[in-house]
Formats: structure tokens, sequence, C-alpha cells
């Protein structure tokens, strides 16, 4: 095993193979380790996300190295069989590649044993290993735009079913209507890591599977607190994220902005991470169907407020101000930043969606975001007394220069020197691809790798730096997916993952490393904490 750092409160553990990785992750799940809250499984890496105040890096390095030897796993769960239409646009290459007519094919791949190893990527999609070395596939050289759902695809040794239409570059040999993610089951993932799964030729006699349709919301008791008139651009409820689906390819999510988040609310007396409405680049107008107290805080967005007898008031920033019924908020576009937050004295009511009300909008989960006629329920919480808070940081516009503090890891040694001296010290434009997902930065000299292979799905921090084969970074933000395929350089230290959110197109960037990159061994001490 080796450890490697991964982050201000992450730790990749690199083993030798897919079988001895699966063999730890179990043992991990047994173990019950202090402070450990999510094992992300990759082909054949662990990462390890931990609670950096009940644990650390060099605690757990210490603790997994006290296991002793790590063998195989005997994993046991479900069996699946998934009927196959086999009609996928790259079916003639996959047959060209194996050197089989596509009878032979299809009966190979009916009779290939797959187990689940591991998920990412997006809620319900997980890996299948394949126990025949023939489905050994490269992806495809240039990755579609949008794979449709229901996929049935090849790529490494791995089998998988796209759950929802999603960009990819894994081989398309057929389809399937049984469907991969469905809230209405106990368990939305079909598939889980210990299953198994036999594909099959589809016949007539199979049935088309569809998802049932969702539920409507039971409309809510509570009083309407304001009823929306126009949102431009996204506004989406957010919250502190959900934690524990991990297992099901279910990220965190959560406010872009957390500590913005946290000051809206707690101007307020909620709770820091009441369910609050994050406004991208403003456009939101909402008219007060009640009495209200509310405070905006994060990207300054200009914001006044038109009054019944046509009275127009500029609001504070970062201060609690009351409405009254028929006054009107109109929220403009923010000076710098991007993300505004918009919290509601008493709390907004709205449903959760695995335990949070956070949107993830890579996940496609979550509450719908705000459109003009919706209506928006107070959930008159008891909260605290209303008081002033510090006042948010100056955040960055188009042209600013920015420092984030970076953590060397888990990849850096997949770089040359002058690769990660690029990284370092070259200044890196944002492009206009920003969103919750991540970042992409261009600008300058790209960085140089020393290893130019492919590099295995692995477990992915938010905040982590990819650098895929351009040699610009891309960076992860709170809706990335759980896994990636290219190698990570760095991860940005905790503290600067608010600020990083905030960076809007145009800015430039500058990562600064607060630490030499090393494998966590038993006699270090720890690099950051």
């Amino acid at each position: 095993m080796r450890f490697l750092p991964g982050g201000s409160d992450g730790l990749v553990i690199e083993l030798s193979g897919l079988a001895q990785t699966l063999a730890l992750f179990d043992r991990l799940q047994e173990a019950d380790l202090p402070g450990l809250h999510a094992v992300i499984p990759g082909a054949r890496t662990l990462l390890l996300k931990f609670d950096r105040f009940q644990t650390s890096a060099h605690a757990l390095q210490q603790a997994v190295a006290a296991f002793g030897a790590i063998g195989t796993a005997a994993r046991s769960g479900l069996q699946h069989d998934i009927p196959v239409i086999y009609d996928g646009e790259d079916l003639d290459e996959v047959m060209r590649l194996m050197g089989l007519d596509k009878p032979t094919l299809i009966a190979r791949h009916g009779a290939a044993h797959f187990s689940v190893a591991f998920t990412g990527f997006a809620p319900g999609f997980a890996y299948l290993y394949c126990a025949d070395p023939a489905f050994d596939l490269p992806r495809r050289t240039v990755p579609r735009v949008a794979i449709p759902a229901g996929a049935v695809a090849l790529a490494g040794r791995f089998g998988g079913v796209y759950p929802r239409q999603s960009p990819g570059g894994w081989q398309i040999i057929g389809r399937t209507d049984v469907p991969m993610w469905d809230m209405s089951r106990p368990r939305p993932a079909l598939f889980m890591p210990g299953d198994t799964v036999r594909f099959r030729a589809a016949s007539q006699m199979d049935v088309t599977i569809l998802p049932p349709a969702p539920k409507p919301p039971a409309s809510p008791q509570s009083p309407l607190a304001f009823r929306v008139l126009r949102a431009d651009r996204p506004a989406l409820w957010q919250d502190g994220g959900r934690d524990g689906f991990t297992g099901q390819g279910v990220g965190q999510s959560g406010a872009m902005d957390r500590a913005a988040m946290g000051r809206a609310n707690r101007l307020l007396g909620n709770p820091a991470d009441d369910p609050v409405i994050e406004v991208s680049l403003g456009g939101l107008q909402l008219r007060a169907e009640a009495a209200l107290t509310i405070a905006l805080s994060g990207a300054p967005a200009p914001c006044n407020i038109t009054t019944t007898g046509g009275r127009k008031i500029t609001v504070p920033h970062d201060q609690p101000f009351a409405l009254d019924a028929g006054d009107v908020v109109r929220l403009a576009v923010p000076r710098a930043g991007i993300y505004s937050y918009l919290a509601l004295r008493g709390g907004y009511d709205i449903a959760p969606v695995l335990g949070s009300a956070a949107t993830d909008t890579l996940a496609q989960l979550g509450p719908m975001p705000l459109r003009a006629g919706d209506a928006i329920h107070g959930a008159g919480r008891s909260a605290q007394a209303v008081a002033d808070a510090a006042l948010g940081p100056d955040l960055p516009a188009r042209g600013s220069d920015v420092i984030l503090d970076v953590i060397p890891g888990p990849r850096t040694d997949w770089f040359t020197a002058t690769g990660f001296q690029t990284f370092a010290t070259q200044s890196w434009t944002v492009s206009d691809a920003v969103d919750r997902v991540g970042m992409r930065l261009t600008g300058g000299a790209p960085i140089e790798r020393a290893h130019l292979g492919e590099m295995v799905s692995e477990g992915t921090p938010t905040g982590a730096i990819q650098v895929p084969h351009s040699g610009y970074p891309l960076v992860f933000l709170r809706d990335h997916p759980l896994t990636g395929g290219y190698p990570v350089i760095a991860v940005i230290a905790d503290y600067h993952l608010d600020l990083a959110a905030q960076i809007p197109p145009g800015a430039r960037v500058r990562f600064n490393p607060i630490a030499h990159f090393a494998p966590v061994t038993a006699d270090m001490q720890e690099m950051h904490s």
C-alpha cells in the first residue's frame, strides 16, 4: 500500500489491484474508525474522507497499516439479470477490436461475470468489473457529449449502464430499459458494491421496464412567504449538503460558499446550514406574501425593495431587513463574486431529498430550480435573536488576481518538476466554463506530464485540480463527480474552497502550494492540520 495526501481532509490509499482494493474497502467498512465518514473506492485506490477535528491522515495511515496483510475480498450481494438490446453505436468497433462477429460477441458478453466494484460519476452509475480479460477495451478517442440513459457500455475491463443522459467516452454496445436509479425504491441505486450482474439479449418476452412516475410533492401547509416573479439565471435550494450516500454514487453537493450561507442564516438566528436560496449572478425577483425578515450575503448583488406604495429602498448587504406583504425584492448582477444567498428568518419549508435540500446539478438530484410563478413557503421554525454579523470578505471580480492555497497530491508525481513549477508559478485565467461542477483554466504554457498513459478511475475530493491531456487545469467544485480519470496534481485547501467558488470568468488564479508532496508515512509529521 502507498498512502498519498488527498487535500485537507482526504487520504488516498493506492493498492496493487482491484481485488486488494475491494478487500480493504470491506475491512474499513467493518472497522468503523473514529472520524472516518466516507470511503470512495476506485479501480485500485481508496479515497478516505475524514473529519480533521477527530482524526488525521497520519492517524488513519497508522490504523490501516496496523491491519496487516490485505487479502482478497469475499463479497456478497444481490444478483441482477439485465436484458440488453444489442444495437449500440460502437458495437461494430467493439466487434473489430475483439475479432468477433455479432452473435459471438453477444454470447460472450452474456456469459461474462460482472461484479459491482465501486460507484461514482453519477448517482446509480456502477463500475462493473468483468472477469473475462477479452473485454479489456480502450475508451473512445473522442468522448461523446451525450450518451443516452440506459446505454450499456464497456471500457478498460469495466462495464456500465448509464443511469441518465451524460457525457462519456465508453464504447456503447447496447441499451436496456431497466432503471439504474429510481427514487421510489428503498435503495435508489439498482447496483451496489458486492452485487453481481449478468447481461443477456432481450427477447420479445421482456416487458419494457420504466421507472414509476414520481409522486408529486405534497402541498406545504405552511404559510406562503414569496411568489417568484422572475428568475433569469439559476436560483437553487442549497444547505450543508448530503452525507452517507457515496455508496450509491451521490456526492455531498451543498452551498458553493458555505461561509456566506452560514452568515445569512446567523443574521436571522437560524441554524448555520438551514436551507437558503442560492442565486447565481442575480436576476431574481420575489414578491413578499407576508411580513418577513430576510438577509442577503455572499456575492454583493445590488438589491432593492419596491413597496406597495411605489417607494424604492436599497437593501443593505450582510444585514437583516424586513419586508411587508406586497413588497417586491430585486437582485441585480453582483459587482464581484458569483453566488448570493437569501435566507428567511424561521427557515424555508422545502422537502429534503435523501436528507438534504441541496440541489446537485451534476446528479440532477434535489429540489427543482426556482422559476417564475413558483410559491415559496416559510417553515416558521423558532429562531434565536436577530443579530449583526461580521461583513463578508471582499470577493474577486473579472480581472482580479486570486491566490489559492493548495496541498500537492495525490498525483503530483505524474508531472515533471517543470510541469509542477508551471502549475505553481503561472497565472491561470478562469474561462467562461464555470459552474457548480467546476471551472476550467486557460492561458500560458500547459502543465508537462511525466506519465502520458491513461489513469484508472479513482475518487476525487472537492477542490481537486485535475490535469487532462491538454495540460490545462480543471478545478472540481461542490457538484463534481465522485470519481475521475485524470491525475489530480493538487487539492485546494478547505479554507479556500468558498473563495474558489466565487471566482468569476475573466479573473486570474495562482496556486500556492502550502506543503511539499510526499507519501504519508508512519514516521512523518502531519503536513497540515
